[in-house]
């Protein structure tokens, strides 16, 4: 190595420093690192203290370095022994190393493997979802020599460009930076950078489709340790005689940084005292717990926005954000209420929609290149036909405008939960005694873009009363607020009907094919109402709502439902009490002959170990009432037991009940029961928690989706739902302490929940179980978040349940 190079490189290992991990999965003491099964990840802050996710996966000898920054990025590699299996890839040394080169951010670690030889291949760089796209579709587990991955809209776009006319296709390409399609097609895969024959330093690196950002990977053999042979495709390292493989990663990138928030910006001062005594306590394992919950939050949270999970989710969800807002008032600080609807706010769609999730740095650029693909294909088409020449230049234009602005961030709009979701966490804002009127007010006029906080909010409840308009105006099921449909295909379901699932069973076998969901018309929609009432009501105290108010505001025309309701409370209150009927039509009732013969005919078909387990469990002989996951086309119910009656328990006990809707303690006592009841009859699976689904009581196609598409079926517990079934409980205990049987119930099925998620050992996004010894045994669910929003939820479980009356 030159002088000079050598020079080079102690100046930059003086300007690098240390960057210990933040947080180890999993961790001695607190998981069982044998339900991990080989995967092990490492939480870190690079130079502008962003979080730095690096995950092995020895099942699949996946290498992941996650970038949460401003831009979603990430860095993925598969490492193979020289007989082509998952390399046993792990960490050299506990410490990483960051520092910046002008724009450049770099991140630098070691691995190592006990052999003389690693193939590494299957590099993608670029956005996490490209990596989580990767992984669905098992394109990591392709063999090395298979052309590397790419996608297909990057392609389909320079396909669609080299039909164009040249003075388009020169426009489509200034916009992308580029001088030619050549040089555009020369973007779409990684490159070998740089390799000297014989040197140990390998570098591949990624342009981004309009060439402004590169991300980098470098390789660098240790210890004597070499590169054999390189290319785009596969890099060989091989160890020096004698020495195990010990190679260096180095990652850098020029995306945007995002701006950490402290715990102190996001806790209450009583909650951070309450986790400050638990360290003096001596329950060291609980206070580990907490801290590290309570550093999570942390690394999912700056200024711009709070992440939905690490790693596969490292940007905005409206639906996780709102929902964990509202479960983490207790300990959050008022300005965390603020930041939040103040986000959705900001995202709405221009008819008031919220967004579910945003695409931006390479994932927006993916979608505008789609979105340009599309119009260009439109124009060829219109261009052919009588007369169609001017709407092929207009469509051809429009595609041009779409590249140039293809780094605007962009927003999804077709989930339909988070409608309803944002009135809930306003009112509970607005009702909120920590903050003062003074300041909801000034809050509220002020502004996101053009318009003040309160003409955003107003436009929003205006879509929620609009789609709930027809079925107070003729409640039949016909009425309820429907998922939309989508094309049949050869699944479960074939030959029928098929839906979106838009709700947070987000999987394609989530709702059961369902096309009302329970948890959208029977728990959201009336809360959400019930949301506006007490919103409207909070606007008229501040001086806000008023006939002047009326006039001003599109969205309160007397001509519009939301406009009706702000006029006259009594309408609204009838559509209240409307909607809280929607119930009535997803009660599902079995006697005990149908508990027993359903179960029956579900464990037949299961595997020999798992059928012979449950066997063996005790019968109830009881029958059971349970709310269905949804209703079919027809306004059937579909005969899932599943846990979304806990967001109604909830949301029950978080709304408060009006004087006019007591506590309905039947139902509470049939929805928490479900919790405490064991599967294969009801939730619960002991050591492992209440899984989020039960499909005993379905039919077979049903249980063949569940098989296929396991993400919120029998066979997962998610934190989510155990976090609002006992944020549930907690809330309704105070309600009914003078109903002995009623409490007695929900103390046993909170203590149940409680000790099978404990023995679980998780709290994670979710979990699922094995029967490696003929009984279940929790292991980590493979595209779980290490780190979630909606799971950290926990901290304000432990805190209301610790401040209970005992």
């Amino acid at each position: 190595m030159s002088l000079l190079a050598l020079s080079l490189v102690a100046q930059l290992a003086a300007a690098a420093r240390p960057s210990p991990p933040v947080l180890a999965f999993p961790e001695a003491g607190l998981d069982d690192s044998s339900a991990y099964a080989g995967y092990v990840t490492r939480f870190h802050r690079d130079v502008d203290g962003n979080t730095v996710q690096l995950y092995l996966d020895r099942r699949q000898g996946r290498i992941v370095q996650l970038l949460a920054n401003g831009e979603n990025e990430s860095v993925g590699f598969s490492a193979r022994s020289a007989n082509g299996t998952p390399a046993p890839v792990r960490w050299h040394s506990t410490d990483a190393r960051v520092w910046r080169e002008g724009r450049r951010r770099l991140f630098q670690y070691d691995l190592e493997v006990p052999e003389s030889e690693v193939h590494v291949g299957r590099f993608v760089l670029g956005s996490m979802r490209v990596e989580r796209d990767v992984q669905y579709f098992k394109e990591h587990l392709k063999p090395f020599t298979d052309s590397a991955y790419a996608l297909a809209e990057y392609p389909a776009l320079a396909a669609a460009l080299d039909a164009q006319p040249v003075p388009v296709r020169r426009a489509a390409l200034a916009a992308l930076r580029a001088s030619s399609l050549a040089q555009l097609r020369a973007r779409f895969l990684p490159r070998l950078a740089r390799r000297t024959p014989g040197d140990s330093v390998v570098l591949i690196e990624q342009l981004a489709l309009d060439g402004l950002d590169t991300l980098r990977l470098r390789l660098s053999a240790l210890d004597g340790g070499r590169v054999v042979a390189s290319d785009a495709r596969v890099v060989t390292l091989q160890a020096a005689p004698g020495h195990p493989l010990r190679f260096r990663v180095t990652i850098s990138t020029t995306g945007r940084a995002l701006t950490p928030l402290t715990r102190q910006e996001i806790f209450t001062e009583d909650f951070l005292a309450w986790t400050r005594d638990l360290q003096t306590r001596g329950d060291a394992t609980r206070a580990r717990w907490i801290e590290r919950q309570v550093t999570g939050v942390e690394l999912l949270a700056s200024r711009e926005k709070l992440m939905a999970g690490l790693p596969t989710y490292a940007t905005y969800f409206g639906r996780d954000m709102l929902l964990s807002a509202l479960m983490m008032q207790p300990i959050w600080r008022p300005e965390m209420s603020e930041f939040v609807i103040a986000a959705a706010l900001r995202k709405l769609s221009p008819t008031g929609e919220v967004s579910h999730e945003e695409a931006l740095g390479g994932q927006a650029i993916r979608e505008a290149a789609a979105d340009a693909t599309h119009l260009l294909r439109a124009a060829d088409s219109a261009a052919v036909a009588p007369g169609g020449r001017s709407r092929a230049e207009a469509l051809r234009a429009r595609a041009v405008r779409v590249l140039q602005a293809r780094r605007m961030t962009r927003e999804n709009y077709h989930m339909v939960d988070d409608e309803y979701q944002l009135p809930l966490l306003a009112a509970r804002y607005l009702a909120d005694r920590r903050v003062s009127a003074a300041r909801k007010r000034t809050w509220l006029t002020g502004r996101e873009g053009a318009q003040t906080r309160l003409a955003l909010l107003l436009a929003e409840l205006a879509v929620l009363a609009d789609r709930s308009a027809p079925y107070v105006a003729h409640p039949v099921t016909s009425n309820f607020v429907p998922f939309a449909p989508r094309e049949a295909t050869a699944t479960a379901y074939e030959g029928v009907p098929r839906w979106f699932a838009q709700s947070w069973r987000d999987s394609g076998a989530g709702y059961g094919n369902g096309k009302y969901a329970m948890d959208v018309n029977a728990v959201y929609i009336p809360h959400a109402l019930a949301a506006t009432q007490q919103i409207l009501q909070a606007l008229r105290d501040l001086g806000l709502l008023s006939p002047a108010t009326w006039s001003a505001v599109p969205a309160l025309r007397a001509d519009t439902p939301l406009g009706r309701y702000a006029r006259d409370a009594a309408t609204l209150s009838n559509a209240i009490r409307i909607w809280r009927g929607a119930i009535e039509a997803f009660v599902v009732r079995r006697t005990p002959a149908e508990v027993q013969q359903q179960v029956e005919a579900r464990l037949a078909v299961m595997p020999a170990d798992e059928r012979r387990y449950w066997r063996a469990f005790p019968r109830t002989g009881e029958g059971i009432e349970f709310l269905a996951l949804a209703l079919n086309d027809r306004g059937e119910p579909i005969g899932v037991v599943n846990s979304d009656p806990a967001t109604r328990l909830f949301l029950d006990g978080l709304m408060a009940p009006a004087a006019d809707s007591p506590v309905n303690r039947a139902a509470l006592r049939r929805d928490a029961s479900l919790f405490a009841r064991e599967y294969p009859e009801g939730l619960l699976v002991p050591a492992v928690g209440a899984v989020v689904a039960n499909d005993a009581y379905a039919t077979p196609p049903i249980w063949q989706a569940f098989l296929d598409d396991p993400y919120h079926g029998p066979r997962v517990v998610w934190g989510r739902e155990v976090n609002l079934f006992l944020l549930g409980v907690a809330s309704h205990l105070p309600l009914v302490r003078d109903d002995r049987t009623t409490t007695e119930l929900l103390h046993t099925a909170a203590t149940r929940v409680r000790e099978a998620v404990a023995a679980s050992g998780f709290r994670s996004e979710l979990w699922s179980y094995a029967f490696p010894n003929g009984r279940p045994h929790p292991t980590r669910y493979g595209s779980g978040g290490d780190v979630q929003l909606w799971s950290t939820t926990d901290l304000a479980v432990q805190y209301v349940w610790a401040r209970m009356p005992q």
